[in-house]
């Protein structure tokens, strides 16, 4: 087992990298899973899929008790010794696939969008290579596999899963979420927070409407709505330190139906996000009494729908650090790059309230290329070297986790 200490690429060749056939195998399962996206908590197809393979290797998965999702150990699990899970979300996203490859989804206005094909595919091939580490005797603690349903779906999936008691036994937890900002074959880190916290906000006014001839007698909510658009984001700017990152940016606006008629109703949709966790936990009164100020100032009624998302994904600096080990015994320290603290929100966080873990950016992009492609976009694909990179990575840290309690 001394092998399992090398924190150097090249010294000892540290188990669990992968086979051509295995890589091979990987790539057609998550063009398979790319061809048929499946929504939050619908994901029955990707779960039957995951789950018949991981039983082809001789292991034993559990879907969860939402009927979709799954979770997976692997080795035998010393109570004295908590395990280190790996997760995995699911579900794709309610857009049209614009590319034009083999694999585009073959099921309308639905698309992998974000990489969770690929979030899958990775922890399926690190389940398949450990197994069979495990079988060799090459495996020196338990590891949880978790497949996790539903993560694009406010407040997240994670929290059911959560609930059904995957957590138990486990001491940490990893990740990696897909970056097109960053080459295939590396990854970013950070220790410390690397999302944002991602709430919904829906906004509804009401008020007598009438004639655009005399909007002194109505309540003029097309104007109600256009200051709280503009107006909230002010004012939270001078309510909270800036250096905390809280925004509110709209997505949707409705309001009336004729030029000369001012409405008796309108909306307002959109997100708030925050890069830190007091603020984030601030974020509901401070916002509630900015958009009833200028409602009031309007002789708007409002009703506000202020509905929870996540919290930051906050990397534990130990757990970044395993991170950082990991890649670099595998592929080298040159591979690994500092990353900025994104203001995209992930349920992964919610495992983060329970045990101490980190996420990994997996970088994507085809080297050389100058392409912008971002996250959430049809036209979202992924350089599919990077399952391998993935697959390895999640295999050193299981393996360089266990190394100190030898």
């Amino acid at each position: 087992m001394n092998q399992l200490k090398s924190r150097e690429p090249g010294s000892v060749a540290l188990p669990g990298t992968l086979s051509a056939p295995l890589r091979a195998e990987l790539i057609a399962f998550r063009r398979d899973l790319h061809m048929h996206p499946e929504l939050g908590n619908q994901e029955f197809r990707t779960t039957a899929a995951v789950k018949a393979r991981l039983e082809a290797a001789g292991l034993a998965p559990k879907v969860l008790p939402t009927g979709t999702g799954l979770v997976c150990d692997i080795g035998t699990w010393d109570r004295g010794r908590p395990m280190l899970a790996i997760r995995a979300d699911l579900d794709a996203l309610p857009i049209p696939d614009v590319k034009t490859v083999p694999y585009r989804s073959t099921v309308p206005s639905r698309a992998h969008a974000c990489g969770h094909d690929v979030h899958t595919t990775t922890v399926l091939g690190a389940g398949l290579v450990l197994a069979e580490l495990d079988r060799q005797g090459l495996l020196p603690n338990a590891v949880r596999l978790i497949f996790q349903p539903a993560e694009e779906v406010l407040p997240g999936g994670a929290a059911d899963v959560i609930e059904a008691g995957v957590l138990d036994g486990v001491g940490r937890i990893i990740a990696v979420h897909c970056d097109p900002k960053v080459d295939a074959g590396r990854i970013g880190l950070r220790p410390g927070p690397i999302t944002s916290a991602c709430d919904r906000l829906e906004v509804t006014l009401g008020g007598p409407g009438g004639h655009t001839a005399r909007p002194h007698l109505t309540t003029d909510l097309v104007t109600a709505a256009a200051r709280i658009a503009v107006d909230v984001p002010a004012l939270l700017a001078r309510r909270v330190d800036a250096r905390s990152g809280l925004a509110v940016t709209w997505g949707r606006i409705e309001a009336g139906h004729a030029c000369n008629v001012i409405p008796q109703h309108a909306e307002l949709s959109g997100t708030v996000r925050c890069l830190d966790l007091p603020a984030w936990r601030e974020a509901p009164d401070l916002i509630h009494a900015a958009i009833d100020e200028i409602a009031t100032l309007h002789r708007a009624k409002s009703t506000i729908t202020y509905v929870r998302g996540v919290p930051p994904v906050v990397n534990d600096p130990v757990i970044a650090e395993l991170l950082r080990d990991a890649m670099t015994v595998r592929r080298g320290a040159e591979q690994v790059e500092d990353t900025e603290q994104s203001l995209g929100g992930e349920d992964f966080s919610w495992y983060l309230e329970h045990v101490p873990g980190a996420m990994a950016r997996l970088g994507v992009r085809t080297p050389g290329d100058t392409t912008r492609r971002d996250l959430h976009a049809g036209d979202f694909d992924v350089d599919e070297r990077a399952i391998a990179v993935g697959v390895e990575l999640f295999t050193a840290a299981a393996l360089l986790d266990a190394a100190p309690r030898l």
